[in-house]
């Protein structure tokens, strides 16, 4: 048990640093080309709209809590 919350507890430790460092990964949905193919034809990639980068689920969350804070404490 102990060994379980402490590989959690590294994990989610990682994945902080890891969104400090380096908040955009590649797109999920065109692998960071910023193109798919539909059609036979390449065309812009709708979800990263040809930036080829995505912010990070962590990242997300941790921008969401400090406009929620910034908000809460004027």
């Amino acid at each position: 048990m102990w060994l379980a919350m402490a590989a959690l507890l590294a994990w989610l430790g990682g994945y902080a640093v890891l969104c400090a460092v380096k908040p955009f990964a590649p797109c999920r949905k065109c692998r960071g080309l910023g193109q798919i193919e539909r059609f036979g034809k390449p065309r812009m990639c709708p979800r990263c709209h040809d930036h080829k980068l995505r912010l990070r689920v962590g990242r997300r969350i941790h921008n969401a809590w400090r406009r929620t804070h910034a908000a809460g404490s004027r």
